[in-house]
């Protein structure tokens, strides 16, 4: 829990006093709205300070599951008693933030690109960057919060008011019931929709997957025991080493998944594509050029996002703008891509790519070069709305995944900002200091994994036992 005010400098007085030397004042903030000062200074959670004097005082997790993901929530504390949070990547070990703690205590958070050049050498692609990136999402909440300004004003300020979402669909066996399915997302609303129609669709359709007899290729996720004469299980063999092809019925049943969805939702909304499965270029070109008609937004991962000649090839070879990025970790990976002009569009997942700063990094770079930026999230409303500062910051923004829109308590795990959270396929972007939310503890808790304690104290995680210095 944030800690409440002290009695003494509680006055709006002393409010204003150190809300002038941070270079805000309640005139500037609410326009003279008297009403709109008073909820401000009765609210429990301490939002200005002396940020100078700011020092980190603890690092503690409370780990959410079926969010639909399980995400753990990082909260860093402080000796002003304001405290910042953020979240490790879903499906993430909490670990890869607790690991950080030793390295945190006693610095200013008010430094959030310093602290991250500290600590991104503990970062990795995919969910392994999970511990550097919730620490730095926490970090720019604190310092918004420590100086009354919201994060997105600390990445530059906003080229939108409202942020674009688009909603991801769970596959169905059926086009007809899985159009139906994008119909209900539709009609929440929603003005951009992404499908998942990927090879698994043709696992009760014979004669369309070639080499499938040796390999449960309808298991993307998990780790399945190995197959009979695979190096590894397919959920876990790189697309050109499956073997998979899919046949001229096969691709013809997959492109009539598309065929009925377009059908339902019609041509007034971009339509993306997401996850299609494991198998190699050729087979990759052959199913674009069949779903071309369908002018779908992207085709997203077609490949992984490591084999830039071959993302070049398929982009090359189809008129579908192409799309990849979700688990790459920090600019340097994304610059590769974007200066082969291997893909037509970039997609970070901010809890992978390095937070609010480095995304914005990235989206910027992609913007000079005639690339837009796309935005990859499933996770809780924390890291939601990260995302939602960083995208309202970055010019070349589309669009901004979510993937909560049948977990009914998601939007019940903040308070602090405007319900619903989403509304008409818009996030409205907050104006209060830091991500502009606060956490609710009693919904928090019902969610929380067995066996784990809600912010529990972590002080085995003080000392830091290695020389982390990367270079003599």
């Amino acid at each position: 829990m944030l800690k409440e005010h002290n009695a003494t400098g509680d006055n709006r007085r002393d409010f204003l006093r150190k809300s002038a030397l941070g270079g805000l004042s309640l005139g500037m903030m609410f326009n003279g709205n008297p009403a709109k000062e008073v909820e401000f200074l009765s609210q429990k959670v301490k939002r200005s300070s002396s940020p100078s004097d700011l020092k980190i005082t603890d690092l503690r997790i409370a780990t959410v599951v079926r969010a639909p993901m399980t995400c753990p929530i990082i909260r860093i504390d402080t000796n002003q008693g304001i405290s910042g949070y953020g979240e490790i990547r879903d499906g993430a070990s909490a670990k890869y933030g607790l690991f950080l703690k030793s390295r945190l205590l006693g610095k200013n958070p008010c430094t959030p690109e310093m602290l991250f050049k500290d600590i991104k050498q503990f970062g990795g692609h995919g969910r392994a960057a999970g511990g550097v990136c919730g620490v730095e999402m926490a970090l720019m909440d604190l310092a918004g919060k420590a100086y009354g300004v919201p994060a997105y004003q600390m990445l530059g300020g906003k080229y939108r008011d409202y942020v674009r979402i688009y909603g991801d669909t769970p596959t169905l066996p059926d086009p007809v019931e899985f159009a139906k399915k994008m119909k209900e997302r539709q009609d929440l609303g929603l003005t951009f929709l992404k499908m998942d129609f990927g090879v698994g669709l043709l696992k009760n359709h014979p004669h369309t997957v070639v080499g499938g007899l040796n390999t449960d290729y309808t298991r993307q996720w998990g780790d399945p025991p190995k197959m009979k004469g695979n190096a590894r299980s397919y959920s876990q063999t790189k697309h050109p080493f499956s073997g998979i092809q899919i046949t001229d019925e096969g691709i013809e049943i997959m492109a009539n998944f598309v065929h009925e969805v377009r059908k339902s939702v019609g041509y007034e909304v971009p339509l993306a594509a997401d996850h299609f499965g494991h198998f190699g270029v050729n087979t990759a070109i052959r199913l674009a050029n069949a779903i071309e008609k369908y002018r779908l937004a992207w085709l997203e991962d077609m490949v992984p996002w490591f084999y830039t000649d071959q993302w070049k090839q398929i982009t090359e070879a189809v008129n579908t703008p192409t799309l990849t990025g979700e688990d790459i970790f920090l600019k340097e990976e994304f610059i590769k891509l974007i200066d082969a002009r291997a893909v037509d569009m970039v997609q970070p997942d901010l809890a992978s790519s390095g937070g609010l700063i480095e995304t914005k990094k990235i989206g910027d770079y992609a913007e000079e070069r005639g690339i837009p930026m796309a935005m990859h999230f499933a996770g809780t409303p924390v890291s939601f709305m990260a995302n939602v500062h960083c995208a309202a910051a970055t010019e070349n923004f589309v669009a901004l995944e979510h993937h909560s829109f049948d977990v009914p308590w998601w939007e019940d795990m903040v308070t602090g900002i405007e319900k619903p959270i989403y509304k008409d396929g818009f996030v409205k972007v907050p104006e209060t200091p830091g991500l502009g939310i606060d956490l609710n503890e009693k919904v928090v808790k019902e969610h929380l994994k067995d066996g784990t304690l809600y912010f529990a104290p972590t002080e085995e995680w003080n000392e830091i036992d290695s020389w982390d210095r990367t270079w003599s």
